[in-house]
This record gives structure tokens, C-alpha cells and sequence, in this order.
């Protein structure tokens, strides 16, 4: 199967493993005789431009980095109607984790060359203004102010930054009140977190919706209510594999659309990257995005 294919590489994606990730997948691309080209990351907007000029080419946009810069180039590539590829290469990869995408170059190759492109759905984020696309999933709460901190642990080792941000935003966040309306049925909660989930996997490798699928067509939306700081800290290993669903204070309602309210606000994110405070509306686009998984 003759492919071309645009490398689009956010150098800071996994404290800079992003630009050592795609030379050896581009160098076995060429060998097996694919065109490849690469561009380094001049900015969102120019990112997606170059993303729209390439699937008028025909190539498939390849994405090198992380979860945000997937969902990023997936936008484009759902409005263009053209095919995805990824590079895992950042410090969380849970949608390439849910695909199954493998990490090492090898694999990472036969996928790009062979692989048959899989329709999976994606959540279209509607704020006062604007939309975006979110590929695994949207958060309001702790996780939110988590990813705050995220940001600022680049010394700490990958490893550890997440359980790390995690728990210290437990341990800090005043919990709001959640008023929750899914396809059109009102909920209300006290919670820590709401999670609109596509992808069953966020924070690098937590299983938050482990029964979330890409191809249903429904979003997962998990409410972890307010309970003892304590208690919230000692089940967050429950999230690695999926078993805090069964406490009592977890809820997972399914359904098409939601839109979340906070009181007092907080900002949601959407694969790792801030969106805006609430409220926002969450859709699910069924098989919008064409990936190479």
C-alpha cells in the first residue's frame, strides 16, 4: 500500500521526547518506500494549516506528541475528512493507550504503512463562542486543577507526575456543586470531578471510564462525588485499574450530550489542555475521526 504522510511534531510533547521519537518511525517509513515529510511545530495555527494543506495532498497527517496535539490535529482532520496517524510520544498517550498504538518505532511503522483506517467517534466541546474537538476525554474538577499542576512538575521524573499533581490537587481543590444535564435529564451533585469520557483513559494510564469505547457512539460520564480528602487519596489506586466504578461514591451515566455547571466555576480541559471555564456542552461525534490504529 503506497501512503505519504506529514509528520506534525510538537517539540516540548513529553519534555522534548517528541523530535527523537519521530526520526527513527520517518526513517523506517522511507525505507519501506513511503514519502515523508516533517514539519516541527510553528504554532497551533500554523499546525493546522500545514494539517489542511497536507490532507489536500492526500497524506495522512501524523501527529508526534501527546494527547493535545492529537486532539488538535484530529479537528482538522475530521473537517477535511482525512486519516490520522500517531507517534505516542507524550507524557500522558492515553488515546494512542486506548487504540492500542504501540510506542516503540517498529511497531509504530507497520501501523502507519499497513494498518486499515478505523473510524472512532470523538466529543465536539461547545463553549459561549467556540468549539474543539476532544478525543479521549473533558473534565471539570480536581482533574482540572491537577493538569494545572501538571504543567508546572517538568522536574520531577514522567513517572511521577501525574499521582503526584493528583495528590496534591485532592488535598487543595474546594469541591463545587455540579449541576449535570444529560440529554436533557437534569442531575445534581456535590462532587470532586466530572468526566466526559470517549476514551476510557485519562491522567497516563488511569482506567476513568474502563467501559468507555470509541466506536459506540455514546460518552461515559463519570461523577466522583465529595467524600474525605483521605478517602478520595487512598482509592486513587483504584484508578489505574478501573475498580473505583465500583465504589459508592462513583456514578457513570452514558448518553449523547452533555453540558456541565459548577458552582463555584471551574475550568474544564480536554485531553490535558484547558478549554474554558464552564459551563460547556459535550457531544459525541460518532466515527468522525479516520485513525491508523
Amino acid at each position: 500500500m503506497n501512503r505519504s504522510f506529514h509528520f506534525l511534531v510538537n517539540p516540548s510533547s513529553g519534555g522534548g521526547a517528541a523530535p527523537a521519537a519521530v526520526l527513527p518511525v520517518a526513517r523506517l517509513l522511507r525505507g519501506a518506500g513511503a514519502r515523508v515529510d516533517v514539519s516541527y511545530s510553528p504554532g497551533v495555527s500554523e499546525c493546522r494549516r500545514l494539517a489542511v494543506e497536507a490532507i489536500g495532498r492526500g497524506d495522512v497527517v501524523v501527529a508526534v506528541g501527546g494527547d493535545g496535539m492529537v486532539a488538535s490535529l484530529a479537528g482538522c482532520v475530521v473537517d477535511a475528512g482525512g486519516v490520522l496517524g500517531i507517534v505516542p510520544s507524550g507524557r500522558g498517550d492515553d488515546f494512542a493507550r486506548q487504540l492500542r498504538i504501540p510506542a516503540d518505532p517498529e511497531p509504530v511503522a507497520k501501523t502507519l504503512l499497513d494498518a486499515e483506517p478505523r473510524s472512532v467517534d470523538v466529543i465536539r466541546a461547545h463553549t459561549e463562542g467556540r468549539s474543539c474537538v476532544v478525543v479521549g476525554s473533558l473534565y471539570a474538577g480536581v482533574d482540572s486543577r491537577a493538569s494545572e499542576l501538571v504543567d508546572r512538575a517538568h522536574r520531577l521524573p514522567r513517572a511521577v507526575q501525574y499521582p503526584y499533581a493528583a495528590v496534591r490537587a485532592l488535598l487543595t481543590f474546594d469541591f463545587p456543586s455540579y449541576r449535570i444535564v444529560l440529554d436533557g435529564t437534569e442531575h445534581r451533585y456535590e462532587a470532586c470531578t466530572v468526566v466526559v469520557a470517549n476514551s476510557g483513559f485519562y491522567g497516563a494510564g488511569m482506567h476513568i471510564a474502563p467501559d468507555a469505547s470509541v466506536t459506540d457512539g455514546l460518552l461515559d460520564v463519570v461523577v466522583i462525588r465529595a467524600a474525605s480528602r483521605l478517602a478520595l487519596v487512598r482509592s486513587l489506586p483504584k484508578l489505574y485499574d478501573g475498580s473505583h466504578v465500583l465504589l459508592d461514591d462513583v456514578l457513570v451515566l452514558r448518553g449523547r450530550e452533555v453540558t456541565i455547571y459548577a458552582e463555584p466555576s471551574v475550568t474544564a480541559y480536554g485531553d490535558g489542555e484547558p478549554i474554558a471555564p464552564v459551563p460547556v456542552t459535550a457531544s459525541v461525534q460518532p466515527g468522525a475521526l479516520s485513525v491508523l490504529a
